[in-house]
């Protein structure tokens, strides 16, 4: 049996369509990540997942129970931790997690286990005010709260974003410790360097699947030869790159501008056109691609396709 398993779900706010035939499957313990800019309609699936929206049309079961008629037995099997801080600001540490065990008719003391190696690094701060916490101690706290009644799948909503490098590492690391324990463990994330922590991932856009498997096996899939392309002028080079027939794609990446090649263009080639082109502090070199590259491209293929991503 999945432990999660999603067929075909939509859901509107308006005219707005968050997802749109949205199907996934997630194995027993498996850290599965959901991977997609803001606005994809992550925080929309996590939410019917949790069972606190309903979806418009398809089905999802978390351990085999359905969304719709068994979401009493759902609350009682998961942790969710939501995109934003939710505990309560005006509790201290240690009160925020006794009332989260005391929801689920346990005590912290029973599921110290647990929880011990996250709240182990907070718990000298158990006196102090939830809302005087530091970002990546709430994160440890709100993850405390999700986990103090033994969940068997793990939700978690963008649990690192405004959260600095060095706790962005350290709460991964956690997440690999709480799969070693059998926890299905579902997380979304904008930040397509942390796709390569999951086991495998699912890219979405626009509520709609752009592809899912292994972080490596999603970036085989980009068949083009890529440079990362830098002048002095970064807006004018980006034009100028686009003009090219040669020019399969070409987007911003932090300093450079990733160029993928249609055909047999050198490295070379490039520079010659940019120095034609008066451009100054010319740099071209060929890379791997990684994730972005691949979302990239996926979603220029949807958006060419109608905004529906060809299937292979």
């Amino acid at each position: 049996m999945k432990s999660i398993r999603i067929d075909s779900v939509s859901k509107r706010y308006g005219q707005v369509r968050a997802l749109d035939q949205v199907s996934i499957e997630v194995e027993k313990g498996e850290l599965f990540g959901l991977i997609g800019p803001d606005g994809a309609g992550k925080t929309t699936l996590m939410r019917i997942l949790v069972t606190l929206l309903l979806p418009d049309s398809g089905t999802a079961e978390v351990e085999g129970w359905d969304v719709r008629k068994d979401y009493r037995k759902i609350r009682r099997l998961v942790g969710y931790m939501p995109g934003r801080f939710s505990l309560y600001q005006d509790l201290s540490v240690e009160e925020n997690l006794r009332f989260f065990a005391t929801l689920f008719g346990t005590t912290v003391e029973a599921n110290y286990d647990t929880i011990k190696d996250i709240y182990g690094q907070i718990e000298p701060f158990r006196k102090r005010k939830a809302g005087k916490l530091s970002g990546g101690m709430k994160q440890k706290l709100a993850l405390s709260c999700a986990l103090v009644h033994r969940p068997t799948v793990l939700f978690l909503d963008e649990p690192t974003t405004g959260v600095d490098p060095v706790s962005r590492k350290e709460f991964w690391d956690i997440l690999s410790r709480l799969q070693e324990q059998g926890i299905t463990i579902l997380v979304s994330t904008p930040y397509m360097d942390e796709a390569s922590r999951c086991g495998r991932v699912a890219l979405i856009q626009k509520g709609k699947i752009l592809g899912v498997d292994t972080p490596g096996g999603i970036v085989k899939e980009f068949q083009y030869p890529l440079l990362a392309v830098q002048s002095r002028d970064t807006y004018r080079l980006l034009q100028d790159l686009r003009r090219q027939s040669w020019a399969h794609s070409v987007y911003p990446f932090g300093e450079y501008i990733h160029l993928a090649l249609s055909g047999p263009i050198g490295e070379n080639t490039v520079v010659h056109l940019l120095e034609s082109l008066n451009h100054q502090d010319i740099e071209v070199h060929s890379i791997v691609p990684g994730i972005e590259d691949s979302f990239m491209e996926r979603m220029r293929a949807m958006e060419e396709n109608g905004g529906i991503y060809p299937k292979s």
